[in-house]
Formats: C-alpha cells, structure tokens, sequence
C-alpha cells in the first residue's frame, strides 16, 4: 500500500475523531477551527501523493474545479432533497485517488455551508463527505472495481446508504443526544434512513448518466496534462 493511502487511513481513523472530539469540548463557535484542523490535516496525504516532486499549478486548478463542481451541485440544484454532491465527490475520488476525493469532499461540504449555515455538525459532514471520495478512490483503484456506469451506480447508492448517511447521522448521536446507548443510536440512525434513502437515489442517478462521461473527460485531462506518475491515480 503507497505511503499517501496508509496516511489517509491514519488521518481517517486517528487525526480526523480526535479533531472532532476536541471541537466537542471547546466553546463558542468552535467548529470553524475543528473544519480548519481537518483541512490541514487532510492536505499532508494529499500532498505526499506527489511523492518528493512538486504539485504542478494545473494539477491543483483540476482538484480545485472539482470542488467548485461539488459546491455547485449541492448548493445549485433547484430540485428539493436532490443533491448531486456525493456524485462529484465519488467521481473525484475514482478519477483521482483517495486522498483527492477525501480533499474534495471535505472542502466542498465546509465551502457549501457557507451557502446554508455553518454549525457543530459541519466538521462531521466535512468526514462524512469526505469518507465517501476516500472509498471509492480505495476501491476503484487498481482496478478493484470496474468503471462501468452500472457498477458506479451501485456503488454511489449503497455508499451514501451504508456508508455516507450513517456517517452524517453520527453528529446527531454525539452533538444532541445527551445519553449514548444503542437505542438511542438505533433511532437515529432509523429517523435519517429516509434522507440517506432519497440522497442515494439521486447520487445513483447522476452517476448513472453522467458518471462515465464525467470520467471519461477527467481521464483525458490526466493523460493531456501528464498528471500521472507511472499510470498511478494522483
């Protein structure tokens, strides 16, 4: 496994929870420095990718653009409880690897709630989106999983239902709830099923028709540009 993978799994499962659990007990408006730390603390897998050579401006300006796409497609989009957000991010994190969708994905949800409202609960969607552009880079990578449209479809609908949704409805379990038990967590988790529900169909819809020729295009632009070493994702 490359270094950047293993220290985007560190980051994940050691940095990111300890950030959150500290931005738990500082007071006031503390989730602006809980979403800076885990930006920070994302861009150390992010820039270890490069692996000693220097990050070409073009290279940033693509992730960059993926994440004004992202912002785009939660913030923009008229129809009510359809976001096409999670689709951007899987995207991002198929064409790029899992440290770019982990990038994407957390700075997107922090830039997209400016538009709505920052809160307690921004930093737990910055790894909750977060967490899905680093599964799929984990697991179409190499070849894991094919890049057909259907099995981007799947993938995008029971991400969002298994993964993504559990993840957000977390900050509910631990902000609000003022005893932690298993049924308590249960009935979170159940009360958000029909969001997680109506997000996945929409994520597997956009990936649907336009996850290949999205794809397709990012390819493109790696190969163009030379923004592959040795035929590794970035």
């Amino acid at each position: 496994m490359k270094k950047s993978h293993i220290a985007t799994l560190l980051v994940f499962l050691l940095l990111i929870p300890a950030t959150l659990f500290l931005g738990t007990k500082l007071p006031g408006r503390s989730y602006y420095i809980t979403g800076t730390l885990m930006i920070l603390e994302l861009m150390l897998p992010f820039f270890m990718v490069f692996e000693g050579r220097k990050p070409q401006a073009r290279e940033l300006v693509v992730i960059a653009v993926m994440c004004a796409i992202a912002i785009a497609a939660r913030v923009a989009i008229p129809i009510p409880n359809f976001k096409a957000i999670f689709a951007v991010i899987i995207i991002a994190g198929i064409a790029f690897g899992p440290e770019s969708g982990f990038m994407v994905g957390a700075i997107s949800a922090f830039a997209s709630d400016f538009f709505y409202q920052l809160g307690p609960y921004t930093p737990w969607q910055m790894m909750a989106y977060g967490a899905g552009g680093m599964l799929a880079g984990f697991l179409f990578a190499k070849g894991r999983l094919p890049k057909t449209p259907w099995d981007m479809t799947l993938f995008g609908f029971f991400a969002v239902i298994l993964w993504i949704g559990p993840l957000l409805d977390s900050s509910h379990i631990f902000l609000m709830l003022t005893t932690i038990n298993w049924n308590a967590a249960m009935a979170s988790l159940i009360a958000g099923f029909p969001m997680n529900l109506t997000q996945a169909i929409s994520t597997a819809v956009v990936l649907l028709f336009l996850g290949k020729p999205l794809l397709d295009k990012l390819d493109r632009v790696k190969v163009k540009y030379g923004m592959l070493e040795k035929g590794d994702s970035l």
